[in-house]
């Protein structure tokens, strides 16, 4: 388990971070979720030790997080760390001999995790010769190879074409399976809401919503959508209803009463046909814009 209590930062009078409270259980992926500027790198690196937060506190298996543990995370940060001069292998042996590993388990690690990248052969390049796509894919190598006991990874899926997109994922929930709890902030909302078991949004620095997206979805006003056979501008006059859009033969529309929706297709049927009346289930993106606002 992976958990902040409260985790503040401040720079002067700004607050970057107000009151962050967040649990990545094991075996779990959590997406992080905010807009430029919502603090999710200051969270992240506060995680990590890199920012000491004005309060609150992080914790890794229900203790303080010291600097054992954090050395033992898989981190990629927002700005790239890796050295554009250097060939891939040797820095990645290098990176994985300071977590500990030795120089073979290292050279076999970054090897294997090249070749799932489709980078194999160019294990000898320097990195600057790399397009920005493939030199994302051996950032995230280095942040996965020396077997994690947790992942924070900022923006992994920038620059990745879809193929990386899906060994990438396949990747996380791999070590997702082994127990290890997984964090990465995204701006691509189809993506969390496809790979993440749950997610945070954060807006200015603070929750403004979190949990499954079943759980997010639930938590706003349930709308529903009727196409009829012909124009439904009749609609507002059904007692119960309340009308946000008519568009010829369609409505959107919420059901204020429990017997709205028997009111509704009597209605509807004795003017015609009914093709469609359905609740309308919100996007992530729907459910972002609509906290974040």
């Amino acid at each position: 388990m992976l958990e902040t209590r409260g985790l503040t930062r401040t720079f002067g009078e700004t607050v970057a971070v107000a009151d962050v409270d967040l649990r990545v259980p094991a075996g779990t992926l959590t997406g992080f979720v905010g807009g430029n500027g919502a603090g999710k790198t200051t969270t992240m690196r506060m995680i990590m030790g890199i920012l000491a937060p004005t309060s609150g506190e992080v914790l890794w298996q229900g203790h303080p997080a010291t600097r054992a543990d954090r050395a033992s995370f898989g981190y990629m940060p927002e700005e790239r760390g890796l050295y554009p001069k250097q060939p891939l292998l040797r820095q990645l042996v290098y990176l994985g001999r300071l977590h500990g590993m030795s120089a073979s388990a290292a050279t076999r690690a970054a090897t294997e995790h090249l070749g799932r990248f489709g980078l194999a052969d160019r294990a000898g390049d320097k990195l600057e010769s790399l397009s920005l796509g493939n030199q994302q894919r051996v950032q995230i190598t280095a942040a996965v190879m020396t077997n994690p006991t947790a992942l924070v990874l900022d923006e992994p899926f920038s620059g990745l074409d879809p193929e990386a997109v899906d060994s990438m994922a396949d990747l996380l929930h791999e070590h997702a399976s082994r127990g290890v709890p997984v964090i990465f902030s995204s701006h691509q909302l189809e993506l969390v809401e496809r790979l993440c078991h749950s997610l945070l949004i954060l807006s200015r620095g603070r929750v403004v919503a979190s949990g499954t997206t079943a759980q997010l979805r639930g938590r706003g006003r349930v709308r529903h959508r009727l196409v009829a056979g012909g124009d439904v501008g009749w609609v507002r006059g059904v007692e119960g209803v309340s009308v946000l859009d008519v568009d010829g033969s369609t409505a959107v529309l919420e059901l204020l009463a429990d017997d709205a929706a028997d009111r509704l297709l009597r209605e509807a049927l004795a003017r015609g046909s009914v093709r469609e009346l359905s609740p309308l289930v919100p996007s992530l993106s729907d459910i972002y814009r609509e906290v974040t606002a």
